[in-house]
Formats: C-alpha cells, sequence, structure tokens
C-alpha cells in the first residue's frame, strides 16, 4: 500500500481527495494546524490526521519523510500579499525541497485556472501572482531532479461542501435583490469529485519527461460548460427553489461600486465574502486556455454542473 501525504486533507477539496484515496486503497496522511479541524475525517480508515505546522520546516520535513508522494492543496482565496506570499510561495518551494530531501518520487500540486505560467506575477491580482510564483518555485527546485511533478489548474470547484453555490443560494434565501460585482466575468466550474479523481490519477500516471527536461505535467481542470457569475448566481436560486425557483433580481454594479462593495465586506469581522483581490482575479476569464491539456487527457470526463448542483441545492 502506497503512503500519501495531503497537505490541506481537512478542507473542502482536500476532504474529497482523501476520500477517494482511501477508496483506491491508500494510506493517508494529513497533517492539520488543529486535530479539531480534521474530525470529520476520523471515520475514514487507513487516514492518519497529525497535528503540526505545515509552515514549520522541520516539522515538514519529518512529516514528509516515508511516504511515497505528496499532495498540496494548501491555498487561501483572501489575505494580504505577505500571506500569499507564505502559502502559495514559500510553502510549496519547501515541500519541493522537502520531498527531494526525502527521496520522494511524486507531487502533486493544485494551483489555478488563469495563472499565467509563463510570465510569472503578471497575474492581474494578488492571489494569481502569487500562483504563478508558486508554481515558478516548484519548478526552479525540482528542475534537475526525478520527482514527477503534476501541476492541476481547476476553474471554480463545486460539490455539496462548496462555498459557492451554496453560499448564493443562502444569500437569495435571505435577501431582496442581489447587487453583484463582476456579474459578467466567465467561469467552467469543474466537480470536486473530478479535481480528487484527477489527483489519484496523477499519483498512478507517470509523468513524460524528455532528457533534459524535468518530469512535469500541467493540467487545466474544468467542467463542460462555461456560465458567467450572474448565471451562477439565478442557477443557484433555481437549483435550490429560491421564489419557486426564480430567486431574486440580479443587478449587476459597476466596477467602482462593486470596488466600493468588496472594500466595505473586507472591512467587516471575518473572511470577506467578496474582496478587491477578488474582483482583480476576474479581470481574466476563469475558462480553459485551449493550450494546455484537460482532464480528458487523465481519462476523465468532466462531469455537468446542473444534475450535481440540483442534488445538493434542491430543499435547502
Amino acid at each position: 500500500m502506497k503512503n500519501i501525504l495531503v497537505l490541506g486533507g481537512a478542507g473542502y477539496v482536500g476532504t474529497t481527495v482523501c476520500e477517494f484515496l482511501v477508496r483506491q486503497g491508500y494510506k493517508v496522511t494529513v497533517p492539520t494546524r488543529r486535530l479539531v479541524n480534521a474530525r470529520h475525517l476520523q471515520h475514514l480508515s487507513n487516514v492518519n490526521r497529525m497535528e503540526m505546522d505545515v509552515h514549520d520546516d522541520v516539522a515538514l520535513q519529518r512529516v514528509v519523510a516515508g511516504h511515497d508522494a505528496v499532495v498540496n492543496l494548501i491555498a487561501i482565496l483572501h489575505g494580504s500579499p505577505e500571506a500569499f506570499e507564505r502559502v502559495h510561495v514559500r510553502l510549496p518551494g519547501h515541500v519541493a525541497q522537502a520531498c527531494l530531501a526525502q527521496g520522494v518520487g511524486k507531487l502533486v500540486h493544485i494551483s489555478a485556472l488563469g495563472v499565467n505560467g509563463a510570465k510569472p506575477g503578471s497575474g492581474p491580482s494578488g492571489y494569481l501572482r502569487s500562483k504563478e510564483r508558486g508554481e515558478a518555485a516548484l519548478m526552479d527546485a525540482l528542475a534537475q531532479s526525478n520527482v514527477e511533478l503534476s501541476i492541476l489548474r481547476p476553474s471554480i470547484i463545486f460539490g455539496a461542501r462548496d462555498k459557492f453555490l451554496n453560499l448564493f443560494a443562502k444569500l437569495q434565501a435571505v435577501f431582496p435583490v442581489m447587487p453583484l460585482a463582476g456579474a459578467h466575468a466567465r467561469f467552467q466550474p469543474v466537480w470536486v469529485g473530478d479535481v480528487a479523481t484527477a489527483v489519484v490519477k496523477c499519483l498512478e500516471q507517470g509523468v513524460p519527461q524528455r532528457p533534459g527536461q524535468p518530469a512535469v505535467r500541467f493540467l487545466e481542470a474544468c467542467g463542460p460548460e462555461v456560465f458567467t457569475l450572474r448565471e451562477l448566481v439565478q442557477l443557484s436560486a433555481q437549483l435550490s427553489g429560491v421564489r419557486g425557483g426564480r430567486g431574486r433580481p440580479v443587478i449587476p454594479l459597476p466596477d467602482w461600486v462593486g470596488r466600493l462593495q468588496a472594500r466595505m465586506m473586507e472591512l467587516a469581522p471575518g473572511e470577506p465574502l467578496m474582496s478587491r483581490d477578488n474582483l482583480d482575479s476576474m479581470k481574466v476569464d476563469n475558462i480553459a486556455s485551449g493550450h494546455t491539456p484537460g482532464l480528458q487527457a487523465l481519462g476523465i470526463h468532466p462531469a455537468a454542473l446542473r444534475p450535481i448542483a440540483a442534488q445538493y441545492l434542491q430543499g435547502r
């Protein structure tokens, strides 16, 4: 049985990845800052939860040792430039170095759709720029190694525990109208189950390597359909039955009003629903580029959004 270390395994996507890995017979280790954050994984056989700080280099080296592969799912959507740098750039670089030091042969890293790998740091938002620099840090660290690196770039990930469609359905159940910034931004949502399957397949399938070139593959993880943000908001209401499926009136906001709204949300306690950096990310369509292989390259036929979302939104 192969031993897989899943960083971020207690999160939304990570939980599904762990479930799929266990189903395929893998033994999984999930580090977490506090064990209580991973208590929902305790029902899974062959999952070992460990309390530790993954940003502690010594602890990271120790936990990577003895594993056959590492999956890095750790990411933040909101944060300061320093926070993005710490999580999206320095951590992947340290993970790669730990893999080299401990003889780990495979690394799967979850990046983001919209990343410009050819020009690291050129993205329109702090989030995308840090994701680009994170990919570059991985490539630099593993350039002269035999570690097989798979980088997945997913669009918005939907599923029963998502904070996207569920959030919009919840908001429309409460508010009479939906003022919406970035209403015309385009997305190609991908099912969390397809992302988890892609992670498993990346671990099972070798990465082609040419002489003198690093063993790396890039994949864009997208669903089969493109939606605007406005269409996704309306669909969440339709499927959850808000106002008999009619939902609330969606009012697209001009950019300056949207940025003012986002600024107000940033000042509220807790994680903001929308930030100005999120709006900057939406300046780039979150859809497949056509220049990078998709999930089909792994033999995955991406699931459509509507049938799956209907199952978990219905009757909210």
